[in-house]
This record gives structure tokens, C-alpha cells and sequence, in this order.
């Protein structure tokens, strides 16, 4: 496995080729040149503006029913005597899309939000605890786990059995890890704070693990403005190294025929693909079928890199296409 994890064949994807080509359609849109470039080339002229366009208005909100503590046709039905207009999502069975909202009470100052009846969240991030298919017998590893959405949906999958290993490196995040852990009644989860480093040294070779990897949030155009302009390619290799180095740590981790999710909330395929082809060239984890029914399919080659083909099993997920955050989500196996 090389300590230099870029290597050649990575490299090429943190140059631009752009000589102003897109400066116009970026000062539209108000993000970085090479992000256009980028966009252009994995969509086309035409899916970049829709693209872009999509990432001006923030997805609708959405929440998790957590059927630990109340039957999901019954909590819809709750909210919707407060005033909430709630739709099932066919895709990820406790999943409620907010179609609309009373000015009062929030989301988040309900009663049942504080009994722990659901969770606010992103539908795209509701996808890999389902993907990773937890059993109640499995012992599984959230590697970076707060705030504890994805967490207490491993939990709540595994009808609180098994184990729930949640890793979390920086102390200021742990306390609303831990609370919101107690809110969702996740009694199987036990919490341990340190960085990724530490899970091959536990001793422990787990089912299934969970690496929601820290990345540039570049799916995150429509919630969050400052990611428009705040990755440079520079920063953006330092993501990927970062990546790369989690996804190595997690598979020294799993037990041999174990399976990993890996996922980002971003459409970079530097951060999503190239990681993929990294683990599957360097580590010798395989790419499975998620089996998940939505997003596109991962993208096999990009900037001339040819990406190991077993990548298009991964998904990717847009809000001009799916009407989430864009996101990607890989299942593999050891």
C-alpha cells in the first residue's frame, strides 16, 4: 500500500484546464471556475445549468421517523395536526419529506422532536445506514460519527441490539453526539472519542462500517453559500488524502467479508471515485451493488483518469435529478 497515496495517477485531477471558458457561467452561479469546468465535463452544458440552477433554492426540509418510539404512519399523522405536510419518501422507508411547515411550532421545537420521535435530516444522508443493511446481531463502527444522524439510524435498523461503536475525534461535537444519541433512545451505541487511527488498534474486527468522510460539502451548494467559493484544488487534494487515509484505517478494521459504506456530501468525483478506485487498486476492497433505487451511477473516468469500472455500482445523488443535497455512496466489500 503506498504511503503517498497520490500518486500518478491522481495527480492530474487537481489541474484546470480552464482558460476562462466558464468564468461566465461561474459569476452566473457565483462559484469557482474549475467547479464549472467540472460540472460541464460529468453533466454536460445543459445538466451544469440545471445543476447550478437547483443549488440556489435549499432542498425541502425533511425528517427521519425513528419507529424505536412511534409507528411512522402515526407520527405523520401527529405532525399533520400541527400543520405539517409530510409525504412518504419510496426510496428510504423512514424517510418524510416537509412539503409545508407552520410558522410555529419549528421543526425542531416539537414535542415529538424532543421525545425523540424523529430526527431532521437530509434524505440523501438517511441512505447509507439503510444501504450498509445492519443486522441486530452485527457489531458495526460509525467512524466519524457525530452529530449522530446516521448514528442513531444504525440503531434504530438494528432495533437496539447488537453494537454501535460511534468514534468521534473532536471533544466540542460530543456532547451533542451524546445528546442526541439519548433523544433517539439509542441504547445500543457506545461512544468513544478519538481520531480513525485508533479503530484498527481496538482489536476488534467489525461486521460493518459506516466512513461518512469529511469532505468539502460541495453538495451542500443550496444549504450553504460559502461552499460555492470555499475549496480551492488545493484544499480539495487535502480532502482526498484525508479520505484515503480514512477509508485505509476503516479497512484494516473490518472483518474479512465485511461490509463498508463510504460516503460524502459532495459531487467531486475526487473525493468519491478516485477514493473508490484507490480502495479497490490499493487496499483490495470491491465495489458491491448497494441496491439502493435511486441516484446515477458512479462515473468512470474523469479528467482522462480511468476509474476501476466496478465504480458505476456506487451512487450518485443531485438535487436537479433527485431533489436531495448532492451526495455519493459506495458499498464494498473485504
Amino acid at each position: 500500500m503506498p504511503t503517498d497515496v497520490h500518486n500518478k495517477k491522481y495527480l492530474s485531477l487537481f489541474y484546470s484546464d480552464n482558460r476562462g471558458e466558464w468564468r461566465g457561467l461561474a459569476e452566473k452561479f457565483g462559484v469557482l471556475d474549475y467547479m464549472v469546468e467540472r460540472y460541464v465535463q460529468m453533466l454536460g452544458r445543459d445538466g451544469a445549468e440545471m445543476f447550478l440552477s437547483s443549488c440556489l433554492i435549499p432542498p425541502k426540509k425533511s425528517i427521519r421517523c425513528n419507529d424505536l418510539k412511534i409507528d411512522c404512519q402515526r407520527l405523520q399523522e401527529v405532525m399533520e395536526e400541527k400543520g405539517f405536510k409530510l409525504s412518504r419518501i419510496s426510496w428510504i422507508p423512514h424517510g418524510l419529506l416537509i412539503n409545508n411547515a407552520p410558522s410555529s411550532p419549528s421543526l425542531g421545537a416539537t414535542l415529538e422532536y424532543l421525545k425523540g420521535y424523529y430526527y431532521i435530516q437530509g434524505l440523501a444522508s438517511m441512505l447509507p445506514p439503510y444501504a450498509l443493511h445492519p443486522s441486530p446481531t452485527d457489531t458495526v463502527l460509525d467512524l466519524a460519527a457525530a452529530p449522530g444522524g446516521k448514528t442513531t439510524y444504525l440503531s434504530q435498523l438494528m432495533h437496539n441490539n447488537g453494537l454501535v461503536l460511534a468514534l468521534e475525534k473532536k471533544r466540542n461535537r460530543m456532547r451533542g453526539l451524546l445528546s442526541n444519541i439519548n433523544r433517539m433512545g439509542a441504547t445500543n451505541v457506545v461512544l468513544l472519542r478519538g481520531n480513525a487511527s485508533i479503530a484498527p488498534k481496538l482489536g476488534i474486527n467489525f461486521d460493518k462500517i459506516l466512513l461518512d468522510a469529511p469532505c468539502s460539502g460541495e453538495g451542500l451548494l443550496g444549504k450553504d453559500p460559502s461552499r460555492r467559493t470555499k475549496t480551492t484544488l488545493s484544499r480539495l487534494r487535502e480532502f482526498q488524502e484525508e479520505q484515503m487515509k480514512l477509508i485505509k484505517y476503516a479497512a484494516l478494521s473490518l472483518k474479512k467479508d465485511g461490509l463498508m459504506v463510504y460516503s460524502t456530501c459532495s459531487v467531486a468525483p475526487e473525493e468519491d471515485e478516485a477514493v473508490i478506485d484507490f480502495a479497490v487498486e490499493h487496499i483490495g476492497l470491491h465495489v458491491v451493488d448497494p441496491k439502493v433505487k435511486v441516484g446515477e451511477p458512479g462515473i468512470t473516468e474523469f479528467k482522462g483518469v480511468s476509474f476501476d469500472p466496478s465504480v458505476k455500482m456506487c451512487r450518485r445523488l443531485y438535487p436537479h435529478l433527485h431533489g436531495t443535497e448532492g451526495f455519493f455512496l459506495c458499498l464494498l466489500s473485504k
